[in-house]
């Protein structure tokens, strides 16, 4: 998603004992705690995308090109973290226009009517090592409904041009048909055309803000 975050309505975590764990008593890394400021996604060198089974036996892997993205991220407090993602449906690309144009009809996002797909954060929780667990609302065809996400940190690196950039890996598991994506045809030998369950992928590198 831009990944990190919650609402302000989240509750925050009490502060720590001691300096550089959480209120769960997880050690963080002094390295993460240096992370804390905003970020923006590097959108040729990121990956919003997803994946569904077809037909009961391969998998039709796709992801979207056009999102706005805010997130700030704060290492020591990770509760204070916070993102919103907003995602342009048209934009999907699973490699077949056809298909493409089928996704972003009536049947399934219904472009015309809702064009954007959004994230945001709600709570943030340090799981251990280099794993968050973020939840947040995703809004699909104006219909809301709570995920998390799992976050792994992949690391940090000033970059040949001069910019700090930053890696996370983001998964989750959703039933489509909770957000009302219900098309869907019966195969002879048994099972769907479409599995109900999306695995949502967001390979993220993001780029620190200077404003």
């Amino acid at each position: 998603m831009g990944i990190f975050g919650r609402r302000q309505t989240a509750v925050s975590e009490p502060a720590p004992a001691l300096a550089g764990a959480t209120s769960r008593g997880v050690a963080l890394d002094p390295a993460l705690q240096a992370l804390t400021g905003r970020w923006t996604i590097d959108r040729p060198h990121s990956h919003i995308g997803f994946s569904v089974r077809h037909a009961m036996v391969t998998t039709v892997r796709g992801a979207f090109t056009d999102y706005d993205s805010t997130l700030y991220f704060d290492g020591a407090q990770p509760s204070e973290s916070r993102a919103d993602l907003v995602i342009r449906v048209a934009s999907v690309d699973t490699g077949v226009e056809q298909r493409d144009a089928h996704i972003i009809g009536a049947d399934f996002f219904d472009a015309r009517r809702y064009p954007e797909m959004t994230f945001h954060s709600t709570s943030t929780v340090h799981e251990g090592g280099e794993t968050f667990r973020m939840t947040g609302d995703l809004t699909i065809r104006d219909v809301t409904r709570p995920v998390d996400l799992q976050l792994d940190y992949l690391g940090s690196v000033l970059d040949p041009f001069g910019f700090e950039r930053v890696g996370f890996d983001g998964t989750t598991t959703i039933d489509r048909t909770e957000w009302g994506l219900v098309y869907n045809q019966r195969l002879k030998a048994g099972g769907t055309m479409v599995s109900e369950k999306v695995r949502l992928q967001f390979d993220i590198s993001a780029i620190r803000s200077t404003s």
